[in-house]
């Protein structure tokens, strides 16, 4: 995982498309969306691993956050991430109201930025805020 994730070995998605792709077919949603990086964030990795894993899928995301620039989660000790500071924003413009959202994400640790992303989301008048995560830290 971590090479997927920190070492840009972007061709090891491959070995988790089918299972998240058959996972998706079961679940209903209105918009598919990841976890968003900060711009540094992904110069560093190259690519969004949860966006790759959804656009593998044969699936176009849709972008409803933005995420500013923050320290690590990695680096974070657990009460760090639990008690970290609100990084995302609706992007301008997208209306989702009455919506069923359903967020992607690399790595489940304390469900800090899911649950970060998901107040964004339910706050801007989301339905429901659901999450599907690769791998669990």
């Amino acid at each position: 995982m971590s090479k997927y994730k920190f070492r840009g070995d972007y061709i090891l998605v491959h070995a988790f498309v089918a299972p998240f792709r058959s996972k998706l077919e079961t679940l209903p949603y209105d918009f598919l969306t990841s976890i968003p990086l900060s711009e540094e964030r992904l110069y560093e990795r190259g690519f969004n691993q949860a966006e790759a894993l959804i656009k593998e899928a044969g699936v176009t995301p849709s972008t409803l956050l933005q995420r500013t620039h923050s320290e690590k989660q990695s680096k974070k000790s657990r009460q760090d991430r639990i008690h970290h500071e609100q990084v995302f924003q609706l992007k301008a413009g997208i209306d989702i109201i009455g919506k069923r959202i359903l967020i992607v994400d690399d790595i489940y640790t304390t469900g800090s930025t899911l649950r970060h992303a998901g107040k964004v989301l339910r706050k801007a008048g989301a339905k429901t805020v659901c999450s599907i995560t690769l791998a669990r830290g």
